[in-house]
């Protein structure tokens, strides 16, 4: 095997950004990931759930009947048998590429922290504790100060600083993605598998207009390292994890090439049955997901890429939270990018990208649950087309200007029925958007900077619902947005602080839309953009064996967006005007050789200042402590997981979720993890853990109502999270 080399003068995945250059770095080695073709399937009866689903021929899932030991000890059995075979591949496979450089990073990440200035950046690879599900919202879930909508055993709605939904912008390798489903079963990290890809980056409120429009609360960014080929050759990695209740995730890259062009392949498969909770209660859960993907490149040059990627992906998933279930995720998606950099002294960079979006979506009350009553099937679609182009231009060395443009159109149809493929698509709801932008930073010296930026769109909505009163009625706005932010750094760049203040106007997305009518709030044609005007201010800081950072936030809300749940089908939508402030903190002490103790802190508040209240849907205080070691051959972990109790609360306001709302005050918990790592050399590392160690039962503030199967409605009572959770996860880099 010859390995490729990389430059360090290629093409990036997005613009030049004077927040993530210092935090990302501006050479990287190689690293590729991509979503990847679904293992070889049958269907067939899954054990237990008495449905027809996908399940792999190759560590097939447990029985889950009988008692709680025996599913438990029936459950390790079956995943641990492949142990041997897992360890003689990370053993034997590194033998063919002995004397190469890449390398695993041998942590388990328990708590990533800030990089730079409202920045957080971390590798979606590495071994992550508690155990994540296979989607984009529960990886988040680690990074201080966001939260989990809990429904099932995945696609919860991610939640950062009490905000979710269109106010959290999530980008795929530039795309900006969404969901199908009216209930919001499939948020766009449905969608995200984050292990395929090589970066993710958390830029924290509205203190960026590059990404496009509305997103208040922070920008998500899942990105792929593109590095140009410096010699022939091929390189790949893998990873297995295997725990409780059949958890079994496969993930595989692989590229091969040369200097001028390049190809690359990739594929992830999660499957798991039901979970139980603390106390043995199977929890509605199981779940089968996979994706493809794939690219073709060429680089001509180390300033050149032209890239055009491709990928699918379905599955199945059980909700714990309502009377349907997801039969179908299907997605497929296209993208052609081009970069040019170094163009002249004043041109640093040009780029512009092309994507398509397809989802296909159903949910029903019988494939994946016992029903012997009325059968109800829904199929939503959703088409997303969009391009970006930008320039990024260095007119002085004090200067760093970028400008660009953007466009989007996105077109949501519905039918539905037992019979849905001999129904006709009715287009319900219709977007067009066409923005423009500009975000420059300029040195005023060698510790301190101004960065600043605008943004205008241009959106339009309709109402194409048969049975709506507005129908056909278009809302057309054009809504601003911008920022300015002061950096400083000090102690001879010991550390940098920061104060800036942003303001959002957010236009309401999909989910929204659909449920306003005249029962009490806003309908169609008068529900009004949120309006967020908001100062962060932070520092980070590190000096001999400690390092600490703190971002602290306060903003005005005016016309927030907030639905009150008459039902669990229905809710009233209306703008108020609410306050939110807080903070998000960490500490490291690396307190002895190859030893460090790592503390976080996330608390958020939020008022709802028309009703004189709580605002819904406030995540309680939240701190980790952790533990660990690294002598890179062995690790060792523990981390301590800590939630307030949270007594503030409106009971029955809440989010896009379907049902989703407040159902009460909660108690406070803590859980404790522990975990173990070997790489027996620099290309393989296997991690083991254990989460949830007392096997405590609890449930999150934010936790939906679970549904009652016997009764069919949904409760009052929250879904519990998972009990103790057994993992083990082995990953092999050959380069």
């Amino acid at each position: 095997m010859h390995r490729p080399e990389a430059g360090c003068s290629t093409a990036s995945t997005e613009p030049e950004n004077p927040r993530t250059a210092c935090a990302q770095g501006s050479c990287r080695s190689p690293s590729l990931s991509a979503q990847g073709l679904p293992m070889t399937t049958h269907c067939g009866p899954k054990p237990g759930n008495g449905r027809r689903r996908l399940w792999p021929r190759l560590l097939p899932g447990p029985d889950p009947c009988g008692d709680q030991a025996f599913k438990e000890i029936q459950n390790m059995k079956h995943s641990f048998r492949q142990l041997p075979l897992v360890a003689a591949i990370s053993l034997a496979l590194p033998a063919f590429a002995q004397g190469t450089e890449a390398r695993l990073d041998s942590v388990v990440v328990t708590a990533p922290v800030i990089s730079a200035p409202l920045t957080v950046t971390t590798d979606p690879k590495a071994p992550r504790q508690p155990l994540p599900a296979h989607d984009g919202a529960d990886m988040l879930k680690s990074i201080p100060g966001f939260s989990v909508i809990r429904k099932g055993g995945t696609d919860g709605d991610p939640v950062f600083r009490g905000m979710s939904g269109s106010r959290l912008g999530i980008l795929q390798d530039g795309q900006e993605i969404y969901g199908g489903c009216g209930g919001r079963m499939d948020p766009p990290t449905a969608y995200i598998y984050p292990e395929s890809f090589d970066r993710v980056t958390v830029l924290k409120g509205p203190q960026t207009v590059l990404y496009g429009s509305g997103n208040s609360a922070a920008v998500v960014l899942f990105e792929r390292d593109i590095q140009r080929m410096r010699e022939s050759g091929w390189s790949a990695s893998g990873s297995l994890t295997l725990g409780s209740w059949g958890r079994n995730d496969q993930v595989f890259d692989a590229k091969g090439g040369n200097p001028d062009f390049y190809a690359r392949i990739g594929a992830t498969r999660s499957d798991s049955n039901n979970y139980d909770d603390g106390d043995g209660n199977e929890v509605h859960s199981f779940y089968t997901r996979w994706s493809t993907t794939g690219a073709i490149g060429w680089t001509p040059d180390d300033n050149t890429l032209l890239e055009l990627n491709f990928g699918r992906s379905d599955g199945e998933a059980a909700y714990a939270d309502r009377a349907m279930d997801g039969a179908k995720f299907e997605r497929e998606h296209a993208g052609l990018r081009f970069e040019k950099r170094n163009i002249s002294p004043l041109v640093r960079k040009v780029e512009a990208h092309a994507y398509y979006s397809y989802i296909d979506h159903v949910m029903d009350n019988f494939s994946l649950r016992s029903n012997s009553g009325m059968r109800m099937l829904s199929n939503p679609d959703r088409r997303t087309t969009g391009a970006r182009a930008a320039v990024v231009l260095a007119p002085g060395g004090q200067w760093q200007i970028t400008v660009g443009a953007d466009v989007r159109d996105d077109q949501h149809r519905t039918r539905g029925g037992v019979d849905y493929r001999n129904q006709r698509w009715q287009k319900d709801i219709g977007f067009e958007r066409y923005g423009v932008f500009g975000e420059a930073s300029y040195a005023l010296d060698d510790v301190r900077r101004i960065v600043a930026g605008l943004r205008i769109d241009e959106h339009e909505v309709r109402d194409y619902r048969p049975s709506s009163s507005t129908r056909g009625v278009t809302v057309d706005k054009t809504l601003q947005s911008g920022f300015g932010r002061y950096e400083a750094d000090f102690g001879e760049g010991a550390g940098t602080w920061y104060a800036g203040v942003g303001y959002v106007e957010r236009f309401p997305d999909f989910w929204e839309f659909m449920r306003a009518n005249t029962a009490g709030g806003q309908r169609f044609d008068t529900l009004k953009p949120e309006k967020t005007t908001q100062l962060d201010v932070g520092a980070d800081w590190s000096a001999g064996a400690w390092s600490a950072s703190v971002s602290g936030f306060y903003g005005k809300v005016d016309d927030y967006i907030l639905l009150r749940w008459v039902n669990p089908s229905t809710a009233r939508v209306r703008n108020i005007d609410a306050t939110v402030y807080g903070l998000e903190g960490d500490v490291t002490w690396r307190f002895a050789t190859n030893w460090q103790a790592v503390g976080t802190v996330a608390w958020v508040r939020g008022n709802n200042d028309t009703d004189g209240k709580a605002l819904a849907q406030q995540p309680p205080l939240e701190a980790r402590l952790a533990l660990e070691y690294d002598d890179r051959r062995f690790s060792y972990g523990a981390m301590l997981r800590m939630v307030a109790s949270q007594n503030r609360y409106d009971l029955g306001s809440g989010s896009i979720v379907a049902n989703g709302q407040d159902l009460g005050p909660t108690s406070g918990f803590a859980t404790l993890s522990l975990n173990a790592g070997w790489r027996p050399n620099k290309l393989a590392l296997l991690t083991v853990g254990v989460d949830n160690v007392f096997d405590r039962k609890y449930s999150e503030h934010l936790g939906k109502g679970g549904w009652d199967f016997a009764g069919g409605a949904v409760t009052g009572e929250r879904i519990n999270e998972p009990g103790r959770t057994f993992w083990v996860k082995a990953q092999i880099a050959l380069d």
